[in-house]
């Protein structure tokens, strides 16, 4: 949802959510994730972190979206001694806090730079295991994007997260297009209030050749027909924005987003097909 610049983007969204058809869902018969039929292809579990502000020295992850479109009430922020990165223990914590001056600032990864160098991957399992913060304003979330962006950007939002909800999350996917002709489509997910900011849960996507595949904590919350133009790789990107059209006025200052790793992986099948 980052890469428009369109002011009644997220209104649209929230509309098809709460009130649009929900598409197709998983069948009851559908059971939790077998990553036993997949291949562990990108692992980042932050016990270090090789980030950089856009890719200098091959870093593995840069600190703005690659194209320069950053978006919200905080200013992602390059990396510098303790902030808006930081890991401990095996998380990644990233901050947003208010400076002396009353600016707003916190941090984005991406796992590609703006020359398209880095981890990107077609198909597969993307997942990321979080634990969100509490508050008014905040808006945490881990999304993907379509590699080629010459004739249109692709994007899956995996999780968005607003703090003035604390009892719901939105999934989604977008095909955003010069001709403002764009594609779009979402769900809406209801949780006990609170429970995303007071523990740990693994946020998910399976993109397949013909459908694809939302999960929470590996259990499968929404489908769709995967669309022609999600026929390339995606890389990952996790941001601690602050906004999203609602007031930051009493957000709290800091808020933190804790991030346990990153995770990608590809069919077996997939993997033995593209080994040919």
């Amino acid at each position: 949802m980052r890469y428009a610049k369109f002011a009644g983007r997220l209104a649209l969204l929230i509309i098809i959510s709460l009130f649009g058809p929900p598409g197709p869902r998983p069948s009851e018969a559908e059971e939790p994730l077998n990553l036993d039929d997949f291949q562990l292809t990108f692992a980042e579990d932050f016990d270090t972190l090789d980030v950089s502000a856009w890719g200098e020295k091959g870093s593995r992850w840069i600190a703005h979206t690659p194209w320069n479109g950053d978006f919200g009430d905080a200013q992602f922020t390059d990396p510098m001694d303790g902030f808006p990165f930081t890991v401990d223990d095996g998380i990644l914590r990233i901050e947003a806090r208010k400076d002396a001056d009353g600016k707003w600032r916190a941090g984005l990864l991406a796992s590609t730079n703006p020359k398209g160098e880095g981890f990107s991957q077609k198909f597969g399992y993307f997942e990321a295991r979080m634990k969100l913060p509490p508050g008014k304003g905040v808006w945490p979330a881990f999304w993907l994007i379509g590699l080629d962006r010459s004739k249109f950007t692709s994007e899956i939002d995996v999780i968005e997260y607003y703090g003035r909800a604390p009892g719901e999350f939105s999934m989604g996917y977008h095909v955003w297009r010069p001709s403002n002709q764009h594609t779009t489509d979402g769900h809406l997910t209801n949780v006990p209030e609170g429970s995303l900011s007071s523990d740990y849960h693994t946020f998910g996507v399976d993109i397949g050749p013909q459908k694809s595949t939302f999960y929470l904590d590996r259990n499968p919350i929404w489908s769709f027909d995967t669309p022609p133009e999600f026929q390339m790789p995606f890389y990952p990107l996790v941001n601690l924005a602050l906004g999203s059209g609602w007031p930051i006025d009493e957000t709290p200052n800091p808020s933190y987003l804790l991030v346990d790793y990153i995770h990608v992986y590809q069919h077996k099948s997939l993997v033995s097909e593209n080994n040919d």
